[in-house]
């Protein structure tokens, strides 16, 4: 009943909150589901299997496979990282030939040529972190038709357009961590703007509707600003960051990045507008880049989880569904060094948690 309740006063505070949110005109219509404002998630509701199917695949029970990642874009520390993780993963289980490729920037209608054309080269598995979840579920269905195994990490397509996906945690476990460590910088009234990629990239327009219903219902009296798109480009994310700071003045106290670019352009942009301890900066980037800004007081903290364990984490899925040994109906996976994964929602792989990085842990971290 008290869930039930909170549910719908999170519901009407939120639409008030959207309504007053400049620039932000919601990345899905999927239902919300704040965690608690205190004491321990509660542990997902086990669902059927909602992922797609390959037709007539081959028989690649342990047989050499040839797979290409297609990431949202290559060139950035982020994707760098996950590629690392499924090298390393590929030479641990010694039949897997794993090939990055993607576009230089973050546009989906060059990401779905990109898989196109290894649809049409002939491969046997794709992993793939989606620009667009809806416009990539066309030649993901496309690979899966071809008899292709398909397995996303890091954003996600339409269930049915892949077999599985590994989540690198909880949408609404992301946004409490992301909005809890905001109120303890800016208090309990404090008001923020929020640099994105775009308004429809799956993983972000679900952090950030999380976080909505998250800071609705435990921080009701912090102020949303406005939230903008910056296009997984650096300058332009520097850019958007420096225009929140003149535009709001005094009246913005904190600022989140919700990608790897993003942030630590805030953090410059904040650090060369002489704003630091004036403006916060919260968001998801690498302990690298986020580094200078952690070590001169910046930034108190940035919240990601451990990219190279992510891509590990996706080569042993894709490997294991190739293999069988991962099958619809499954409550878990076998991923090397990492141990079992829990499957959720019916077709989603659980890396864990979110990690916070500050000052006094920073370093011991390189990616």
């Amino acid at each position: 009943m008290l869930r039930t309740m909170l549910a719908a006063v999170a519901a009407l505070a939120l639409s008030a909150g959207l309504a007053g949110a400049q620039g932000w005109t919601g990345g899905d219509d999927l239902p919300t589901n704040p965690l608690p404002c205190d004491g321990p998630a509660p542990a997902p509701e086990p669902m059927a299997y909602n992922g797609g199917e390959p037709a007539n695949p081959p028989d690649r029970n342990g047989k050499p496979l040839t797979v290409v990642d297609v990431p949202k874009l290559i060139g950035v520390g982020y994707f760098d990282a996950t590629s690392k993780g499924m090298q390393e993963a590929a030479a641990e289980l010694g039949n897997m030939t794993i090939t990055t490729d993607a576009p230089v920037e973050a546009n989906i209608d060059d990401q779905i040529t990109v898989i196109d054309n290894y649809i049409t080269k002939g491969v046997d598995g794709i992993l793939f972190a989606a620009n667009d979840g809806v416009a990539i579920a066309p030649v993901l269905k496309k690979a899966l038709a071809a008899g292709i195994n398909v397995v996303g990490y890091d954003s996600n397509a339409e269930p049915d357009a892949r077999q599985w996906f590994v989540n690198q945690a909880e949408f609404n476990g992301v946004a409490k961590t992301l909005v809890d460590k905001m109120a303890e910088e800016i208090g309990a009234d404090g008001s923020f703007a929020i640099v994105t990629s775009t308004f429809t990239t799956p993983n972000q327009a679900r952090w950030i509707a999380e976080m909505a219903a998250y800071q609705a219902a435990c921080h009701p009296e912090m102020k949303w600003l406005e939230t903008v798109e910056a296009q997984e480009d650096n300058i332009l994310s520097f850019n958007q960051a420096n225009t929140l700071i003149n535009k709001y003045g005094d009246e913005l106290k904190g600022i989140f990045g919700m990608t790897s670019i993003a942030t630590p352009a805030a953090a410059d942009a904040v650090t060369q507008a002489g704003q630091c301890g004036k403006i916060a900066v919260v968001g998801l980037a690498t302990p690298n880049a986020m580094r200078p800004y952690i070590e001169s007081d910046c930034v108190k903290s940035t919240v990601l989880w451990n990219p190279v364990d992510l891509g590990y984490a996706a080569a042993h899925v894709l490997r294991a569904t190739a293999d069988g040994t991962l099958k619809p109906g499954d409550t878990s996976v076998k991923a090397g060094k990492l141990g079992d994964l829990a499957v959720i929602k019916g077709s989603e792989i659980l890396l864990g948690d979110p990690f916070v990085f500050t000052k006094d842990n920073v370093n011991d971290f390189d990616f």
